[in-house]
């Protein structure tokens, strides 16, 4: 780790209750203006899994099961698998923005804007807590009840927290001086929803996609993730019976984040100047 990726570190954490405070207030003002406040950050996220469950279960009629059991509704397939894309496609979007929508803060002398990425990726938890709670609870509505894997979702929403954090410092950065990246970044997670197997089963699809395309797909670190959750909630696997893919997703976020806080880093002394 170098000196720059520890000097944000120790950043956050002697501002944890400025980023904390921030954090609250950004997820209220989202929805300042609208008569049902914050509830719409939750509804949004339902109403779009129930779109996905009427098209994909009950228009095509996909199944999934637990190995080899009896079928499982596709909605708590579908709901343990995009649960963490909401959360990863949030943090990205919205931390890729930070700097823009708190450009008066950036151009302030006394202010460490160090912080505004995380800020950004931190009011996202909030709707991915409710999200997490209302999986298990839907669970518990078909009959499954909770155990000890549940645990496991603290561990794959750190891992999309400091992932989405490391890629949110870069996009952000380069927004600033390249505003279409703002664009491109929504388009990579339109196409990235697809890219990830989560309305669609990857062991399905072995015989018709290539080897090496495979191979592709599962390099996609939000493979892990998506799996992870559905391990948790599903095929109760945990996270340490996958070492190589473990240690493959913790290197690329350590690397997303290494190159993420170096050119924030560098281009900081711009920002001010061009917002």
């Amino acid at each position: 780790m170098n000196r720059k990726s520890k000097n944000i570190i120790l950043e956050i954490f002697e501002n944890r209750g400025l980023i904390r405070s921030l954090a609250k207030n950004d997820f209220k003002t989202k929805f300042a203006g609208a008569y049902l406040g914050i509830i719409w950050a939750f509804v949004q996220p339902v109403v779009t899994v129930l779109i996905y469950w009427f098209v994909f279960d009950k228009a095509i009629g996909m199944r999934a099961s637990i190995r080899g059991e009896l079928p499982l509704p596709y909605v708590l397939w579908l709901v343990s698998g995009i649960m963490p894309w909401f959360f990863f496609s949030d943090c990205v979007s919205a931390g890729t923005v930070a700097l823009v929508e708190y450009n008066y803060l950036v151009k302030k002398v006394v202010f460490n804007i160090d912080i505004l990425p995380v800020v950004k990726v931190i009011s996202s938890i909030f709707v991915h807590a409710f999200f997490v709670v209302f999986t298990v609870l839907l669970f518990l509505a078909f009959g499954y009840m909770p155990d000890l894997y549940i645990l496991q979702a603290v561990y794959y929403s750190l891992g999309v927290l400091i992932l989405a954090l490391g890629i949110a410092y870069l996009t952000s950065a380069v927004s600033v001086l390249f505003p279409d990246v703002r664009q491109v970044v929504n388009i990579a997670l339109q196409v990235g929803v697809w890219m990830t197997p989560i309305m669609w089963n990857i062991d399905d699809m072995k015989e018709k996609i290539p080897g090496a395309a495979m191979v592709l797909l599962k390099c996609n670190p939000l493979y892990y993730i998506v799996m992870g959750y559905r391990e948790t909630f599903i095929d109760k696997v945990w996270f340490w019976e996958h070492p190589g893919m473990t240690l493959y997703f913790w290197g690329f976020t350590a690397l997303a984040c290494l190159l993420g806080v170096t050119v924030f880093k560098r281009l900081k002394v711009h920002f001010a100047d061009v917002l």
